[in-house]
């Protein structure tokens, strides 16, 4: 996991995780769209059996309780781990068993621990099919800005992310759409500092889906009341049609939410 996104989900000061995770489910009052754990929910339809995954720290750390069962999903964590299971049960935490952001996580048969430089060896050799990361920005070309707003006062958090951005085979983004001040984060180019240059493959936001191509970003699934020219006026972006619409951007009853990429 990845200490190079912290708070990067809703911007400085995300809730700091508990055994438990409060506040990290919680959905932006006053907006629509999916909460966290519903988005963390629909990430994790996408991820393929077998893949090796990397969680950044916050937000994405509850796409490990949502794996379907029975699948063999192999969770790595920045710190030294592979075979992460998910967040303990009250009252069973092991204070030896944390992620990269500081959280008790549990261990699942065939577990494994090494040293850190062998983990960002894993993380910069191209070991890593999936990364999931928070993001400030992610640009219409697929720019990566998730470690420093620039802002006065503001601390940057330098980790892994820009390992795991040029390393990890997939990167994709789990965010809300807009900033506590309504813009857009999804953008026509990243005016923070990068972490990474069209790195970033998807973005799950609690609007919708999208995928970043060579024409730009694509509308792949929205959610709830949501469409395609609401989400165009929010980001201010020429965003293409993809989700096989019914005429207003949703997608229509025989298509499948769980598509695996």
């Amino acid at each position: 996991m990845s200490g190079l996104d912290r708070g990067a989900l809703d911007g400085p000061g995300l809730d700091r995780p508990t055994p438990d995770r409060p506040g990290l489910d919680r959905p932006a009052p006053d907006r629509p769209g999916l909460d966290r754990r519903a988005l963390a929910a629909r990430i994790a339809q996408d991820i393929p059996e077998g893949a090796i995954v990397n969680l950044g720290i916050g937000a994405p750390t509850l796409i490990a309780d949502a794996l379907p069962a029975g699948l063999e999903i192999i969770l790595h964590t920045e710190n030294g781990m592979l075979g992460m299971g998910p967040a303990p049960e009250p009252g069973l935490v092991d204070p030896d068993l944390m992620n990269a952001g500081k959280q008790p996580v549990t261990e699942l048969p065939g577990a494994s621990y090494f040293h850190h430089a062998d983990s960002f060896g894993m993380m910069r050799g191209g070991h890593l099919d999936i990364c999931v990361l928070g993001a400030f920005q992610v640009s219409e070309r697929g720019d990566l800005a998730n470690w420093h707003t620039g802002a006065p006062g503001a601390i940057p958090a330098v980790g892994g992310a820009m390992d795991l951005a040029i390393g990890a085979k997939s990167v994709w983004v789990m965010t809300d759409l807009l900033t506590r001040d309504g813009g857009s984060k999804l953008v026509a180019a990243c005016t923070y500092p990068l972490t990474g240059v069209a790195c970033v493959s998807r973005v799950y936001t609690d609007r919708a889906v999208f995928d970043v191509t060579a024409a730009g970003l694509a509308v792949t699934e929205v959610f709830g009341d949501t469409t395609l020219d609401e989400l165009r006026g929010l980001t201010g972006l020429e965003l293409q049609d993809a989700t096989g619409h019914d005429g207003e951007g949703h997608r229509g009853s025989d298509d499948t939410k769980g598509m695996r990429s």
